[in-house]
């Protein structure tokens, strides 16, 4: 399961059923979970811990040390679950002293080729990130979360659950959950992403209160203050809506609006 040009530290762990492909390099401090599956020619660093059952394909750098002149050689590391499938050449950086010291993918996510997560990232479950999209160091990205070709997150924004990223959006605020962000550039809210919602299960009811809340907090021409009451009430009905307001008291930039 090991190919014979592979160079394995004595320190780096493998579980059972490993695959490791040609010339990749697996570093000290390293953990790979049962069943994964790693192509050829990639560099993973420590320390970094990876689940089971991951696909990794050629030439992705994982745990490499963040890209941030503050990091001053710190111990950090990156923290990766099971089962996601992580193309060509993504490259994902171990996290910062400053910054909490660990980057942290969940399970089941995609990355598809050229992806760049930085340093200090904490991304949740079933993500999809497609070709080129990039974030910034200290990102949170909720559950479900769609973000399409050669868009951007700031650092220190936060995307919530279900989210729907636009292709090339410059997303520079924090997203509520079940937003869609479209625009050329800098991304704007458009509506809430009804097409993934009923992918994923939600009925006409749920869905309903989810752009209830929407044309509150966007259409109604309500201060930030004045829309937060009106949710409070309308989460009464909605574990949806609680979940908007959870992410908004949790909000330390600016709300995407």
């Amino acid at each position: 399961m090991i190919h014979p040009t592979a160079q394995i530290d004595p320190g780096a762990v493998l579980g059972r059923n490993v695959t490791v492909g040609a010339y990749s390099v697996i570093g000290a401090e390293v953990e790979i979970g049962e069943g994964t599956v790693i192509g050829p020619h990639v560099v993973i660093e420590g320390p970094t811990r990876i689940g089971r059952d991951n696909r990794i394909s050629q030439f992705a750098s994982l745990g490499g040390p963040p890209q941030d002149k503050k990091f001053a050689g710190e111990r950090t590391e990156l923290v990766i679950g099971d089962r996601n499938l992580i193309r060509e050449f993504v490259t994902i950086n171990r996290g910062t002293g400053e910054g909490g010291g660990v980057t942290r993918i969940g399970d089941d996510n995609w990355l598809l080729a050229y992806v760049h997560i930085a340093h200090d990232c904490q991304v949740g479950n079933r993500v999809v990130f497609s070709n080129y999209s990039a974030l910034a160091g200290h990102v949170e990205i909720g559950d479900w979360v769609i973000i399409s070709g050669y868009a951007g997150v700031h650092q220190f924004c936060k995307v919530g659950a279900h989210a729907f990223i636009g292709m090339g959006c410059l997303v520079g605020s924090d997203v509520p959950p079940f937003v869609m962000m479209a625009n050329e550039q800098h991304g704007r809210p458009r509506g809430i992403n009804s097409e993934g919602l009923k992918r994923r299960g939600f009925d006409t009811p749920r869905i309903s209160a989810i752009k209830r809340a929407y044309r509150t907090l966007y259409m109604a021409g309500l201060s930030l203050p004045e829309a937060r009451a009106q949710l409070e009430a309308q989460a009464q009905d909605s574990d949806d809506v609680r979940e908007m307001l959870a992410f908004l008291d949790r909000s330390e930039r600016s709300l995407a609006r």
